[in-house]
């Protein structure tokens, strides 16, 4: 299954240098957070695969106003042709926001998920806006992982973990892509594709 991850730019390459047929190739996109509406609407009409959603810690007009021929998965397992992805978006909270939490909060986001979780025999892909604690992030409150993350990984070791928010020009070395016990981390800014099956590196 081919996969384009997306997350918190509209990349060039996909809007501004867009072709017809350029997304044709992919059977499923995940987009993770802090995306306008505009580019979420036109990867829907552009492609033929679903386009799954989580919202970033900017995404609070969506809430409202979600945008059309998209699935969110904040807060569910969600199925497609026998993949399960947990889909659990927002950032850690810096400041008041319709999607930012504290530690406390997401642990208790995924303790709701409990049920669908055992019902589901786990997850293969979590999805996610912000990264894991150690895993691609910043020490500063605004870039700092989730905890409970990491223990999601450690307990259910999905394939995929995708992510967002840790933009390529904060740093140098930033990773797109890692392997973490098993499990390859792929930051999803810009964009980034992958084979679910072959687990191939990024493009």
């Amino acid at each position: 299954m081919r996969i384009l991850a997306v997350a918190d730019i509209e990349s060039k390459y996909l809007y501004d240098y867009y072709t017809p047929g350029k997304l044709d190739e992919f059977d499923l996109i995940l987009a993770c957070g802090d995306l306008s509406r505009d580019y979420l609407e036109f990867l829907v009409d552009a492609s033929h695969c679903p386009v799954l959603y989580v919202k970033g810690n900017h995404d609070d007009s969506l809430e409202a106003d979600p945008p059309g021929g998209c699935v969110c998965v904040d807060d569910s397992v969600y199925v497609h042709k026998g993949i399960r992805i947990l889909g659990l978006g927002g950032s850690n909270k810096y400041r008041e926001g319709g999607f930012m939490f504290t530690e406390k909060q997401m642990r208790r986001r995924i303790a709701k998920l409990k049920f669908r979780l055992w019902r589901s025999g786990g997850f293969d892909i979590l999805m996610t806006h912000s990264p894991a604690r150690h895993l691609n992030d910043f020490d500063s409150i605004s870039h700092r992982g989730f905890e409970c993350f990491n223990e999601l990984l450690e307990k259910y070791r999905p394939r995929y973990f995708v992510h967002g928010h840790i933009h390529k020009n904060y740093g140098r070395n930033i990773p797109q892509i890692t392997e973490v016990d098993g499990t390859t981390v792929i930051n999803a800014y810009d964009y980034c594709v992958f084979d679910y099956e072959k687990g191939d590196e990024c493009q």
